[in-house]
């Protein structure tokens, strides 16, 4: 039986000179560029040691967080979804797209109400949260639950708290039955029907994970947290990731991940 995050396929968009000057919520300096291209690479490259077939975009110079594509976009076996990003900077990035899901997805449908990031939309085996944030708010958050049904899938729209930039910044996957959570995220109640595992205080920065199948991603400066996930069923590999975290990612939102129809 394939899990949720037994995927096949991921499309990824390389980073251009711009990305430096990327967003990020609590100000901050820039990262080094070869620092971003290198951990980017090393990502793509984990992806592919998966067993994903990756293709990767070119760069947007015009769009600096245009590597982002997960907050422009959803994708599942059955369709995709184009997302109305919440920053203003970003709401075109979903046409740079629209071709490449139309090439792959048997629907592409797209909102049309409010704003929805997709890092704020994790899926679990029986449905999706979207957290409303400062990204996403409620009209967005509706609109993608309509199209979100859609697709035979039921999702549940929660609150965060304030200080949470998107959902998966304070929250990820682990198993079918387990999600990582910051003290906060965990406290909201959110994840009551599943298993929660509390990050450690000191290391809320590494909450976004990503599991691939038998694997999970991690970032490597935070030791705490790879001990407390390993025994979950999967290999946990420690990523380098400081660079681009500088300009608020995370490993889920560098790629858009499926698994394609037998």
């Amino acid at each position: 039986m394939k899990r949720i995050f037994d995927f096949t396929d991921a499309i990824a968009r390389r980073p251009g000179h711009s990305v430096v000057g990327g967003l990020r919520a609590g100000g901050g300096a820039d990262p080094v560029l070869a620092d971003v291209l290198s951990e980017h690479g090393s990502y793509v490259a984990a992806l592919r040691a998966a067993g994903l077939a990756v293709t990767e975009l070119e760069p947007l110079e015009d769009y600096p967080d245009a590597i982002f594509v997960e907050d422009p976009a959803l994708v599942f076996t059955q369709g995709a979804v184009l997302l109305r990003p919440g920053a203003p900077s970003r709401e075109a990035e979903g046409a740079f797209l629209r071709s490449e899901l139309a090439a792959r997805f048997p629907v592409v449908l797209e909102q049309t109400d409010g704003y929805a990031d997709g890092g704020d939309v994790l899926v679990m085996p029986d449905g999706a949260f979207i957290g409303l944030s400062a990204r996403t708010d409620s009209d967005g958050a509706e609109c993608l639950k309509g199209l979100l049904g859609q697709l035979g899938i039921a999702a549940t729209i929660a609150a965060t708290p304030p200080e949470v930039l998107h959902l998966k910044t304070a929250s990820s996957l682990v198993d079918e039955e387990t999600v990582l959570a910051t003290r906060a995220l965990s406290a909201s109640g959110i994840y009551a029907n599943y298993r929660v595992l509390e990050v450690p205080a000191e290391e809320v920065g590494g909450a976004n994970v990503l599991r691939l199948g038998d694997c999970i991603l991690v970032g490597a400066g935070y030791p705490r947290l790879i001990e407390l996930l390993d025994g979950f069923g999967a290999k946990v590999i420690a990523m380098p990731n400081a660079a681009i975290a500088m300009i608020d990612a995370g490993f889920t939102c560098m790629s858009l991940r499926w698994r394609a129809q037998a």
